[in-house]
């Protein structure tokens, strides 16, 4: 048998990629074994972080005895409802401008390209006050609807509609179907690639929110995580034990959401590096 040749490369490129990903996992796997460690514990060495004993008692007492419970409720909510609203929202608007001809389409088109231009940080102050005058400071709907509208999205579901055979649609014009029916018996059924990488981004994008939760939610039990732990850990000044276990409450289910979908996610840089 022919034995094949390791190029010197990719032996590189591997002991790279290893490499990072060991960086960047390495903060993870501290955060995780010291969340199972007990409270007042003697730290002699950075061994001591690993070392057991280990409980789980730490997630319990947060889950039942803290506000974390209802942060992470408050997350799940917001960043579902997200998902299902930027998923929807955008392949409506992304239909329309890809596949059905009205005047000024282009100039609109563009005008969400430009959207791109400027980071979300330019946008507060206006948002903030837009908000305030609606009566949507310190309310669910006021966490959720600014985070529906991202251009990227949008811009990822057109170039992907673009694709699709106008065939498709010509024919179901000529057999009598509606623009409602084309979208949610073809459209839809042929887009699930970029439904999923949508969803992911913006799952992770809502569930990792910081800035506008903070301005937004007033009262502490409309928190989300990432509002609610800075704050949480803040009581604690020396001990590392609880903080990293809201930390890792809050990581959880980002890190298992990528770890199912990691195929998707990856398809999705690639669909949106490529195609665009």
């Amino acid at each position: 048998m022919k034995r094949k040749k390791v190029k010197a490369g990719s032996v590189v490129l591997t002991l790279l990629s290893a490499g990072l990903a060991l960086i960047f996992l390495a903060p993870v796997i501290w955060a995780f074994f010291v969340s199972l460690q007990y409270e007042g514990k003697q730290i002699i060495s950075v061994g001591s972080w690993f070392s057991p004993p280990y409980t789980f008692r730490n997630y319990l007492d947060l889950i039942i005895g803290s506000d974390v419970a209802k942060w992470l409720m408050n997350s799940v909510i917001v960043a579902v409802l997200v998902t299902v609203l930027t998923v929807l929202f955008s392949a409506m608007a992304a239909y329309a401008l890809a596949k059905i001809k009205f005047m000024g389409r282009n100039k609109l088109y563009l005008y969400f390209l430009l959207g791109l231009m400027v980071p979300g940080e330019a946008t507060i102050v206006p948002l903030f006050i837009t908000a305030n005058g609606l009566k949507l400071i310190d309310t669910y709907a006021g966490l959720l609807f600014p985070s529906v509208a991202v251009s990227m999205n949008l811009i990822i579901m057109v170039t992907f509609f673009k694709g699709l055979p106008d065939s498709l649609i010509e024919a179901a014009r000529i057999d009598g179907a509606g623009e409602i029916t084309i979208f949610a018996r073809i459209i839809m059924p042929l887009s699930k690639a970029v439904i999923s990488t949508i969803s992911i981004f913006a799952f992770i994008g809502s569930w990792n929110n910081y800035l506008w939760p903070l301005l937004c939610a007033m009262d502490s039990s409309k928190f989300t995580l990432p509002v609610g732990i800075p704050i949480f850990a803040g009581t604690y000044t020396v001990d590392y034990v609880k903080p990293m276990t809201a930390n890792m409450i809050a990581s959880i289910p980002a890190i298992i959401i990528y770890l199912i979908f990691e195929k998707q996610i990856v398809q999705g840089i690639t669909m949106s590096g490529v195609k665009g």
